[in-house]
């Protein structure tokens, strides 16, 4: 990138071919973890507004929802916050053969509580100091983790949020902690670099995705998600349609004794 140019967005037609077939490619690598019992952890983290929500849903939208699911905690409730800090984490990551995408992680320590002061600072400095431990302990046991950062410039952010006030399908992402980030912006700069300082290391390390361009971002994270996984093709036990018997006599039952579902649908201007 030269001077402050941003480089152009990623044409619609050719972020739809290649998520395609990078979805497809997802799909090939979850029969592998289903087939070899691996467990994949990923855990999505960045900016609010930084687009890991949108990342997730292409992730898993062509994905078994019983091999791949969403971890999205709410906030902890009192016998949780009695717990050791990573206890409810712990409770969610996979079994063989399982896919477990973190929306936000054991990491808000270090992001929303350290900036908010929803910890305290001992909290603080004993989860920088346990979480390269316990990280390393699930890489140890074999776990495969894959940690992402999504990065957004103040401009962007801003917009996105400005978007999601305009528009009521989408409000609902937009809370006051959240518009809290725009005042905090560098309080969030400097609780992050310290988390890398601490939290970046060679078992578990971080990748950063550029999330100004959604598209690209997308992209970008799935196609390195994929090249970090030594996953591969599994046969895949041919299958043929049946064909239909032939009819018993069954009939069905009159449209009168049913309760059906009025047809919007034929209203609209055609």
């Amino acid at each position: 990138m030269t001077g402050n140019k941003r480089p152009e967005h990623l044409p619609g037609r050719a972020y739809k071919r290649e998520l395609r077939r990078l979805q497809a490619e997802l799909v090939t690598l979850q029969e592998w973890v289903r087939a070899e019992g691996e467990r994949l952890v990923v855990v999505f983290e960045g900016r609010d507004a930084a687009g890991k929500g949108g990342a997730i849903r292409r992730v898993t939208e062509r994905l078994n929802p019983r091999v791949a699911r969403i971890a999205a905690l709410p906030v902890p409730n009192d016998r949780e916050r009695t717990q050791w800090y990573f206890q409810r984490y712990a409770a969610e990551l996979p079994a063989a053969g399982e896919i477990v995408l973190f929306d936000r992680s054991w990491y808000n320590r270090a992001g929303v509580e350290r900036v908010m002061g929803f910890c305290t600072e001992a909290e603080h400095a004993r989860f920088l100091r346990q979480c390269p431990v316990f990280e390393r302990l699930l890489v140890e046991d074999g776990i495969l983790l894959r940690k992402y950062w999504f990065s957004v410039s103040d401009e962007v952010q801003e917009q996105r949020f400005r978007s999601r006030l305009e528009d009521p399908t989408r409000r609902w992402k937009l809370s006051a902690m959240d518009l809290e980030s725009i005042t905090r912006w560098e309080a969030y700069s400097r609780a992050k670099d310290e988390m890398f300082a601490h939290t970046d290391i060679p078992e578990a390390p971080w990748y950063v995705v550029e999330g100004d361009d959604k598209r690209a971002a997308r992209i970008n994270m799935i196609a390195h998600l994929l090249s970090t996984v030594p996953y591969h093709d599994v046969p895949r036990p041919d299958l043929e349609l049946p064909p239909r018997p032939p009819s018993t006599g069954y009939q069905r039952p009159s449209r009168d004794l049913q309760t059906f579902v009025p047809d919007r649908s034929a209203e609209l201007p055609r």
